[in-house]
């Protein structure tokens, strides 16, 4: 059998290399998408973290079998043509909970300290002349809005109440009014009430631009947004108005609709913006964590084993797979 590694975001695969050859298994790395696209033709299977697992990637990989994210979201593979073609693909949404929460709460805590700005203004020689203009929360009287009440939206929240923080949730499939200790609202009443808000969500059709103008309209005023899921979940266009006419207090972001920003990009400007490059999954022992139970997972499904965490069930009624 073989597998191939579309790409990866840590130092080495040395983890994924002493698996696979413990199973008498090849292994290959891409080097880009048209090194992919040939290297597939032959494969059982794949894992893949930032790469579009496109239809023509799928459409090549004539003896595939299972895609396996490294990761928690599946926005980057197209689901539909894998099912139709008999590819299982499965995630690994259990991991890097800790990492991600705490990456959203130090952005929070940065743009309402004003950590960064003070900071440079500081190494500019300029001690005394950091103004105190802007909104700073007492975090006791702050309320944090959670959008999406999953592993890390709760976990979240846990943190943040340890803080003093007020916290409310929407999540369409909690269907209690209150989960975990906190309410659970409506989506118009969170966004409308919380003076930080953070995005929890997976990317689909139905969040893509979960805010713009309308949703911008309705915070509060000096408002702290929060984005450490997909980037497409904001309007960026949107947003950037709202920063320009101060309505946004501070935006902190993991990710961005444009997956490599240009240095020209114009959120780039703000100096109460944050961005990180899509590394709030990071830590030595989540990357660790998260190549070998990719591998695992992947295995199991080349052994005729249903995987832990399956996301596209319908591919069990292909005539092709058979999944104990």
């Amino acid at each position: 059998m073989k597998i191939v590694i579309s790409d990866y975001a840590w130092p080495n695969i040395d983890i994924e290399k002493d698996f696979f050859k413990s199973k008498s298994i090849e292994l290959d790395v891409a080097n880009g998408k048209e090194d992919l696209l040939n290297k597939i033709k032959d494969a059982d299977g794949l894992l893949f973290c930032f790469e579009d697992i496109n239809e023509d990637v799928l459409r090549s990989g004539e003896k595939l079998k299972v895609a396996q994210r490294y990761g928690i979201g599946v926005d980057n593979i197209n689901i539909k043509v894998a099912t139709e073609l008999g590819i299982v693909v499965s995630n690994i949404p259990d991991y890097c909970i800790d990492e991600v929460s705490d990456h959203a709460l130090s952005l929070l805590l940065a743009i309402n300290r004003m950590i960064l700005p003070d900071s440079r203004m500081v190494k500019l020689g300029k001690w005394n002349e950091v103004k105190k203009e802007n909104r700073v929360y007492r975090l006791k009287d702050a309320t944090l809005g959670v959008i999406g009440f999953g592993r890390i939206g709760r976990r979240l929240s846990n943190k943040a109440k340890s803080l003093g923080l007020n916290v409310i949730a929407y999540d369409p499939y909690i269907r209690e009014k209150v989960y975990d200790g906190v309410n659970i609202l409506s989506f118009e009443e969170v966004i409308s009430s919380s003076d930080i808000l953070s995005l929890h969500v997976p990317l689909t059709d139905e969040t893509n631009h979960l805010i713009s103008h309308k949703e911008l309209a309705n915070m509060k005023n000096d408002v702290i947004l929060i984005n450490v899921s997909r980037g497409g979940l904001i309007d960026e266009k949107a947003l950037l108005d709202y920063l320009d006419n101060g309505r946004v207090r501070g935006v902190g972001l993991d990710v961005m609709e444009d997956h490599n920003p240009s240095s020209s990009n114009p959120l780039f400007k703000y100096e109460n913006v944050i961005i990180t490059p899509h590394t709030a999954f990071f830590s030595q022992e989540s990357s660790e964590e998260l190549q070998l139970r990719s591998c695992k997972q992947l295995f199991d499904v080349l052994n005729g084993k249903k995987p832990e965490f399956l996301i596209n069930p319908d591919v069990l009624n292909h005539s092709e797979v058979n999944l104990n």
